[in-house]
């Protein structure tokens, strides 16, 4: 089960991202966290970049409104969700494992 935490912010969603994977995909979950795989490489902050541009589309979110709040040099992050109610968040995710 995904460790979601929400608070007067926003929802808290932790990840765990693969880089460079053959497709941007979410794969499911790994230890409370969200994995998604992603084709871009690890570097200068590429996946990064990615993960936010994914996200926001899986969400149908505005890139703003996803802020990576811990872990931008790990595949381990926090990724802060603004807009979103909890139940909201998992019925998307849930749609797309």
């Amino acid at each position: 089960m995904l460790n979601l935490l929400e608070t007067e912010e926003g929802i808290i969603l932790p990840v765990r991202i693969q880089p460079r994977a053959s497709k941007d995909e979410i794969a499911g979950e790994y230890n409370g966290a969200l994995k998604i795989k992603l084709t871009s490489p690890p570097v200068e902050g590429e996946a990064n970049r990615r993960c936010i541009e994914f996200l926001s589309k899986r969400f149908k979110i505005a890139k703003s409104q996803l802020e990576i709040i811990k872990g931008e040099k790990s595949k381990d992050k926090l990724i802060k969700i603004i807009g979103l109610k909890r139940e909201d968040v998992l019925k998307i995710l849930h749609n797309k494992f």
